[in-house]
């Protein structure tokens, strides 16, 4: 019982009965030119429902048709975000205007069956409100108040009771009828194919700019922390107070740097449309190479090639890629000898860094972390690659990226 009562206590049963309605305006109003609306013969009812169709068929050649349309059903077809039932996620119809044919035709066959049902719908209400006030009539004594279409005789009080009834089916009608509409709504007002695709698109290079936030603050927050470690630890066992105030200085330049980037990063995610600042590229890798030094690594670098002339992606990238290989030597390795080679040969980047490794770690072996994960990532989304493994003792990182 509680479910047929259901339709009667929802706001959207209502709107989407109001949204039929308002689809009779426009053949009632052919109607009321030609051939009227009093005194019809069954032909000519038959002729108002056609009457209207050229008409609402060329509007629906206008592509902004289709977004009022979708605009339109979403606010009365389904229901709203206070609505006690309500359907998950955002209305299942587009509210953008005709990119296509296919479009086109679809908007012209939601018009024709909104302006049909609707017709229908309206003239439905009329009967059976009519039938309604004839009941109302005799049960008052005066059973010819209106003039339905069922003919009601004699006249009582027992008729008081039976008013309700054409209201109910009314209401019930109506209910169906609006259920069935947002159901045609779904398919003709829909996002077409090129508009999912358009949708999965957006989803997609949201989910890989989430990632790549998610590799920035991870390479860059990273990389600080492990500098502050690694300098704190190496100046108490120093005791030295020089060694100790270089330590600091290179503590303070690692956490300034990080804030920088943090900086960038927040902004991008703020979307205040304001410029998130350009990113580090490989010809600042002097920076991190002297930031290795000072937390005690003894860096031999080889640069060969033009740098300043790496297309922009790839130096951003590989600038990252070296920040995480000389962070992962000071966090595994500590201060021990490290060789960087950057080359740039035959339209090809390559980025090799190698380092000696503990015994203890190369029994436990390596390879499985999120930093050298993220490296992977960052050399496949470039179309190259990246190796890091085990090399005689040592530890070897090869990521070999093309510049096209």
């Amino acid at each position: 019982m509680p479910g047929l009562l259901l339709p009667f206590t929802r706001a959207v049963t209502y709107t989407r009965w109001l949204h039929l309605l308002v689809g009779a305006v426009v053949p009632l109003a052919c109607a009321m030119a030609y051939p009227g609306l009093t005194g019809l013969s069954p032909d000519e009812w038959a002729l108002i429902p056609l009457l209207p169709l050229p008409l609402v068929l060329t509007a629906a050649l206008v592509p902004s048709v289709r977004r009022a349309e979708g605009l339109q059903a979403r606010l009365m077809l389904f229901p709203g975000p206070h609505a006690r039932v309500r359907t998950a996620g955002e209305p299942p119809v587009s509210a953008v205007s005709s990119a296509s044919w296919t479009d086109r035709a679809r908007t012209g066959a939601w018009l024709v069956l909104r302006l049909e049902a609707g017709l229908a719908l309206a003239l439905v209400t009329d009967a059976l409100l009519t039938f309604a006030l004839s009941l109302a009539g005799a049960a008052a004594g005066d059973p010819g108040l209106a003039d339905p279409l069922l003919r009601v005789s004699g006249a009582g009080w027992v008729y008081a009771l039976l008013v309700p009834v054409p209201v109910l089916v009314l209401v019930m009608v109506a209910a169906g009828a609006g259920a069935l509409l947002a159901r045609a709504a779904r398919r003709l007002l829909g996002p077409s194919v090129k508009e999912r695709l358009a949708v999965l698109e957006q989803r997609t290079e949201q989910l890989l700019e989430r990632n790549d936030i998610a590799r920035e603050l991870h390479d860059t927050l990273g990389h600080a922390l492990t500098l502050a470690v690694v300098q704190a630890g190496a100046a108490r066992a120093a005791g030295d107070p020089e060694f100790t105030d270089r330590a600091l200085e290179a503590i303070e330049e690692a956490g300034r740097a990080a804030l920088e980037d943090l900086e960038r990063v927040l902004l991008v995610l703020r979307e205040t449309g304001r410029p998130a600042g350009a990113r580090p590229g490989l010809g600042e890798a002097g920076l991190l190479l002297d930031s290795a030094r000072s937390s005690g690594a003894r860096v031999d670098a080889e640069v060969t090639g033009p740098l300043e002339h790496l297309p922009g992606p790839v130096s951003r990238e590989a600038y990252r890629m070296l920040q995480e290989a000389l962070t992962n030597v000071l966090r595994h390795a500590g201060p021990v000898q490290v060789a960087v080679r950057i080359a740039v040969h035959e339209a090809r980047l390559r980025l090799e860094v190698r380092n000696p490794l503990p015994v203890e770690t190369l029994v436990a072996g390596r390879g499985r972390g999120s930093g050298l994960r993220g490296i992977r990532e960052r050399a496949a989304l470039l179309g190259g690659e990246a190796r890091a493994g085990q090399d005689g003792g040592q530890w070897l990182l090869h990521v070999d990226l093309p510049l096209r």
